[in-house]
């Protein structure tokens, strides 16, 4: 067998066989027309093989060939056309053959059909901008603010743009991966959620759903719905506003929602953490029992639990979302006045709080600006108060800057004496921060003139010298001894004998020297030589500057005061020594944690208005009647003799006032039975007994002086006489004879407990003789023992009479 053949030796091989051959057939034409198809089956191109093919299926696998192999081939098929052309002329009776094989390359229509393709896509795509400009234009045809607003001056952006969030910055674990990697991020996660089923992932712009949340069906009970113009009016006249170009929303709740909030109430009112977890086996999507449970785990210092239920807050409300409200339009507002709000921001508030603490700057600052987007009049939760710091760290200041200048334009137009709303430019924070904001933009670009950096401070330093000794202090800057003695740089530690505004200029100062401190430790000289140029001479008293005038101006305004005040509450295990500059009648004011100092604008709040004509959650006629067989079915199996749970039922029916701290009934009240030492279960319902009869004072003391005297216990206390001092010998003696009978005491001490708790029920009147038996024979149940055992347990014990007296 021969060997085979290169590509080469091949094309050589087949101009000389074109050559030499006076009469060529159609098979060595192709051959030769096709120079790429592979060595054996060119050899025998003529072969019997051949022979077996249609012509059509042999031109199109030479066309298929041809196609994947044209730019390859081009050069050689330009050098053997002449010869096959020759070929052609004296032998014609070859030549349709070779026109065929030639009509079938498709190289040029390959070409013309890319060239279709591209115009064909190139008229969709122009189609596709069409349709979009005239959407587009319809649009701002409807909303002309949209269009003012898009349309920013040259060099500048509007305050919506600046207020629009980045949706792409929203993800703390993606900046986690930036900072450590995936693998050290995700190997604790995929740990805790291997073994759990997996469930269909949802989009989520907040949060990053996990596997084992619960499955997300519809919106849970929250709606969005815009306020009326009507509500609007009222609004802006509350707050002393004039309109704008935005637009106030609110979320709403179902009636079913309204109900578990209610019950989540009575949860809180009890101090029974495990409620929390009943009512989310009822409704797994209510924010404000995650809140509360989230809460739980921080106090415990477990923080990836709660963060996890803080992440579940903000998707329950995400949800409610759909539609128009939008978070990067920075138009859309959150009416923080009606209370089904502000789960929300204190969501967002607690999230920003664990970023920080986390290292996540960037996502902490995007989650600030959101909170502050959605309502940047009233800042309810200081966002404002985070971003002088964020901005700077995450390096956003230049966004800082330009904010600052959009206030500062517009409180040097007059209209701040006009309007009340928050100006960022008239915070002492932010006054700093952005002096500093331009002192690093200018080391960034490696400027050597910071005129304007130095000048900026210079004015906050003027405007609020509050902050001068603070910051002085942390960097441990040694200051002239003219401004440590001067009375405009003294610290104060209380706000007591100040007034509100001045106070909380002080409060301000305290809490951005403390948050900001490591970002000034970098340019401690900078701030010594500029304070010290700043105050070369200083007169007795310095002067009230305009920006610190328009603050005071602010902030006569309570609402404002207050945001300043909550956001220092929901902060309160790291800023718990700046409570002092807060008044004290705040401080004593009825406040949950789930709702922190509501606003004194507020139209609603979770009281008895609030749930009028609302259902009990657990109910029998808010429950269905499966709901209750299912409870049924449970509480049989959970105790299975039904005698049992006739008499148990009895005695929670008997109570109302016991049964009004389980919300969940009966099951409730078992389950957590079950679980509780016996002691204490004994206890509780002693307690009750007690104080359970209506009407009655606890301990039954109203009927101390009831006419049934007769069945109470007379005890005479007779006073023991007084004895003379004991002799020192006397004293060892007697001391010895108390050491022998401590031990002696200490086990008469259980015994002693048990008469007392037992003697409390002989002192009420003898109606209530069963009672002790019954609730011996439900705690005897419940902990495997029975009461005819209890009874016979001791045979020195007296027997009991019908009231159960020995």
């Amino acid at each position: 067998m021969p060997p085979r053949l290169n590509r080469r030796q091949q094309r050589e091989l087949e101009e000389l066989e074109a050559l030499n051959s006076a009469k060529p057939t159609s098979s060595l034409d192709e051959i030769s027309e096709d120079e790429d198809i592979p060595g054996p089956s060119q050899r025998r191109g003529g072969g019997t093989f051949s022979n077996f093919l249609a012509p059509e299926d042999s031109e199109e696998d030479e066309a298929e060939q041809e196609e994947e192999k044209a730019p390859k081939s081009r050069k050689s098929k330009k050098k053997k056309k002449k010869p096959t052309e020759g070929a052609a002329v004296d032998a014609p009776t070859s030549k349709e053959p070779a026109k065929t094989t030639r009509t079938s390359t498709p190289v040029p229509p390959v070409r013309n059909e890319k060239k279709a393709l591209k115009k064909a896509r190139a008229k969709e795509k122009k189609a596709a901008n069409d349709e979009l400009d005239q959407v587009l234009a319809e649009l701002s045809i409807q909303y002309p603010a949209s269009q003012k607003i898009s349309q920013a001056t040259t060099g500048k952006q509007s305050l919506a743009d600046l207020l629009s969030v980045s949706l792409q910055h929203l993800d703390g674990e993606a900046e986690m991966r930036r900072f450590f990697g995936s693998r050290v991020v995700t190997a604790n996660r995929t740990e805790q959620s291997s073994s759990r089923k997996k469930v269909p992932a949802v989009k989520s712009h907040l949060t990053r759903p996990q596997p084992t949340w619960w499955a997300a069906k519809g919106r849970e009970g929250l709606s969005l719905r815009p306020l009326s113009d009507e509500e609007t009016e009222a609004k802006l006249k509350r707050h002393g506003w004039t309109p704008m170009q935005e637009k106030w929303w609110t979320v709403e709740y179902s009636k079913k929602y309204k109900s578990m909030t209610k019950a989540f109430m009575d949860t809180v009112l009890s101090g029974d953490p495990q409620g929390f977890w009943d009512l989310l086996g009822t409704l797994p999507w209510h924010a404000d029992t995650l809140l509360q449970i989230s809460e739980v785990y921080r106090h415990r210092e477990e923080h990836a639990q709660a963060v996890d239920f803080i992440d579940r807050a903000l998707f329950t409300y995400e949800r409610s979302f759909i539609g128009s409200f939008n978070f990067t339009t920075g138009l859309n507002r959150l009416d923080f006045d009606h209370v089904e709000n502000r789960p929300f921001f204190l969501a967002l508030h607690r999230q920003v709080t664990d970023l920080q603490r986390r290292g996540c700057v960037r996502t902490a600052f995007e989650f600030s600006r959101l909170m502050y987007s959605i309502d940047p009049w009233n800042d309810p939760h200081g966002a404002l108060l985070h971003l002088d710091f964020l901005a700077i760290k995450a390096g956003m200041q230049q966004w800082l800057v330009d904010v600052y200048d959009i206030f500062a334009e517009r409180r040097a137009s007059g209209s701040v004496g006009q309007d009340t709303r928050l100006n960022p430019s008239v915070l002492p924070g932010w006054a700093y921060a952005r002096a500093l904001a331009l002192r690093v933009s200018e080391d960034a670009t490696k400027e050597k003139d910071h005129t304007k950096s130095t000048n900026a401070l210079k004015e906050a330093l003027h405007d609020f010298p509050s902050v001068v000794p603070l910051l002085a202090d942390k960097l441990d800057v040694s200051l002239p001894a003219n401004i440590r003695a001067h009375r405009d740089f003294k610290i104060e530690t209380d706000a007591y004998s100040l007034s509100p505004p001045v106070g909380t200029l002080h409060l301000l100062s305290h809490l951005y020297v403390q948050r900001s401190l490591p970002l000034w430790k970098e340019h401690a000289t900078w701030f010594r030589s500029t304070t010290t140029e700043a105050f070369s001479t200083l007169p007795s008293s310095l002067p009230v500057t305009e920006r610190r005038k328009s603050f005071f101006f602010q902030f006569e305004n309570q609402n404002l005061r207050y945001s300043v005040y909550r956001h220092i509450m929901v902060l309160e295990t790291s800023y718990r020594r700046l409570f002092s500059f807060i008044p004290r009648q705040v401080l004593e004011a009825k406040s949950l944690a789930c709702d922190p100092l509501p606003p004194p604008t507020s139209i609603n709040e979770y009281d008895a208005q609030f749930f009028h004509s609302v259902d009990d959650l657990y109910s029998p006629r808010v429950r269905s009647r499966r709901q209750r067989a299912n409870d049924e079915r449970r509480l049989a199996q959970f105790i299975p003799d039904a005698a049992f749970r006739q008499q148990l039922q009895a005695f929670f029916d008997a109570h109302p006032h016991f049964a009004e701290r389980f919300p969940g009934g009966i099951l409730q009240f078992a389950q957590m039975a079950g679980q509780l030492p016996p002691d204490v279960l004994e206890d509780l319902m002693l307690v009750e007994a007690v104080n359970g009869a209506p009407g009655a004072m606890p301990g039954g003391l109203d009927n101390m002086q009831d006419d049934n005297d007769d069945n109470l216990v007379e005890v005479d206390f007779i006073p023991a006489p007084v004895q003379a001092a004991p002799a020192p010998a006397q004293q060892r003696q007697q001391a010895v004879a108390e050491a022998d009978s401590e031990e002696e005491e200490e086990e008469e001490d259980d015994q002693e407990e048990e008469e007392y708790i037992s003697a409390s029920y002989f002192l009420l009147p003898r109606t209530r003789g069963p009672m002790p038996r019954v609730l011996r024979n439900i705690l005897g149940r419940f902990w495997g023992r029975n009461a005819q055992a209890e009874e016979s347990s001791s045979e020195d014990e007296a027997p009991l009479d019908n009231t159960g007296v020995d």
